[in-house]
């Protein structure tokens, strides 16, 4: 029996937050965004694996679907912007705009895509564009 998305994708989540290397969840991502291809969220998470991983440009394309398929999570724009930082593109700060106001008026948003830029740090500490990003978000 093959596993729902929906399994597919908690399990994954699950074992991304017991600390499971972000090179190992990409294929199950991948898996995930193949299998369900409008999810936007699945998208954001392949492309913050593609982030933590050093690879920009898969970062960006998965990210650009992401905001594409859910222009108004500030998840996806985050992620957007980062990886745009790091693979050098212009147009950086709309995403940073729209992700800040969307957090201004959903706390709870504001709260997770916060948590995940913390939980990104302490995973790669020396993340000098998603700080950038941060300190945008924060000031």
């Amino acid at each position: 029996m093959t596993q729902t998305v929906e399994s597919l994708f908690d399990a994954a989540i699950e074992r991304y937050k017991a600390g499971e290397d972000p090179a190992e969840l990409i294929p199950v991502f991948k898996e995930i965004c193949d299998r369900a291809p409008k999810s936007a969220a699945a998208w954001a998470c392949l492309s913050w694996l593609y982030l933590l991983t050093d690879k920009p440009t898969s970062a960006l394309k998965a990210a650009q679907k992401s905001v594409k398929l859910s222009p108004q999570d500030p998840q996806g724009r985050v992620n957007l912007a980062v990886a745009m930082l790091e693979a050098g593109k212009p147009g950086v700060r709309q995403h940073v705009e729209i992700a800040g106001q969307v957090m201004t008026i959903a706390e709870e948003l504001r709260t997770e895509v916060l948590q995940n830029i913390e939980d990104g740090l302490s995973r790669k500490p020396d993340w000098a564009s998603l700080q950038r990003v941060k300190g945008w978000l924060t000031a």
